[in-house]
């Protein structure tokens, strides 16, 4: 096993962030996440010495400049580095999360922090390992509210499919909520692994996960009460039409990952395809959209 690894840190900008974390899973990055340090929001990826070379990591540091400037942003980024050892990568972002209330019923505990014992909140345990979801970021709070609005506790027979599930943070939601049967999806094997684990973790069953997107939804065969897809744009567009083929007639939908000033975009393909807007919220950068069958 890799005994060294290298861990980068990149400023947070919420306009840009898609691109870095793309640039350091493109780079190599075996786990990656955005975290509070004091009063300061990073991105940090973790990769292993073994395959990366400090040459590299200028290069990489270049690049996520380049990016910056292409944005119009006046300020560089900045890019630092530093080398942990293997229990270090495996623990080191672990202290910086913390449980966390999310809307009117949900309280987000990290897997290795014992919840209270007598609550009036859905208690939802996580461990993300590398995979994207622990509740910290704006999308997945907005998601996760919106399953709120969306799941009735006498609705006990919704069927809901999760597109690009990554930690499994809202097909749990969605469960423990009252939804009776989740389909779970997302291209990263390391995300099917861990909304798995997380659902054996909260003790929660008819999760079915599979590695893929919205077409191995579809070859279950189901149409579905509700689709929650918290991705990005770009991978949402093209699927929005495809959408229509999996939903109920008076199914609903909730799209995040969307910046704000994508909005208008993602709202104009919805209709296009048959869904009228419910609902547009949004909190800091980014929003959510809500829609139904029209």
């Amino acid at each position: 096993m890799t005994e060294n690894w290298w861990e980068i840190r990149v400023n947070y900008i919420p306009e840009l962030e898609d691109s870095v974390f793309w640039r350091l899973q493109e780079f190599g990055c075996q786990g990656t996440a955005l975290m509070k340090e004091e009063d300061n929001w990073l991105i940090k990826g973790y990769v292993p010495t073994i395959s990366i070379d400090t040459v590299d990591l200028a290069a990489l540091a270049l690049s996520l400049k380049q990016d910056f400037i292409m944005a119009g942003q006046e300020k560089p980024p900045v890019v630092t580095w530093q080398l942990i050892n293997n229990e270090d990568w495996a623990s080191s972002w672990k202290q910086y999360w913390q449980p966390m209330d999310i809307g009117d019923r949900f309280s987000i505990y990290p897997a290795w922090i014992e919840p209270p014992e007598n609550c009036d909140r859905i208690i939802l345990r996580l461990d993300p390992g590398s995979a994207f979801g622990t509740g910290v970021h704006a999308t997945t709070q907005l998601c996760l509210e919106s399953l709120e609005m969306r799941i009735d506790e006498d609705e006990i027979n919704l069927n809901i499919a999760d597109i690009g599930c990554g930690s499994g943070i809202l097909s749990i939601g969605a469960r423990l909520l009252g939804a009776k049967e989740v389909t779970a999806v997302d291209t990263d094997p390391l995300a099917v692994k861990a909304t798995k684990e997380n659902s054996l973790l909260n003790q929660v069953d008819n999760i079915k996960v599979f590695q893929g997107s919205i077409e191995e939804v579809k070859l279950q065969g189901q149409k579905f009460d509700g689709i929650v897809c918290n991705i990005l744009a770009e991978i949402i567009k093209p699927m929005i039409p495809e959408m229509a083929e999996i939903i109920k007639p008076d199914g609903w939908v909730i799209l995040s990952g969307i910046l704000v000033e994508q909005s208008n975009e993602i709202a104009s393909i919805l209709e296009q395809n048959g869904w009228a807007i419910a609902a547009l919220w949004k909190r800091d950068n980014w929003c959510c959209l809500n829609a139904r069958r029209s």
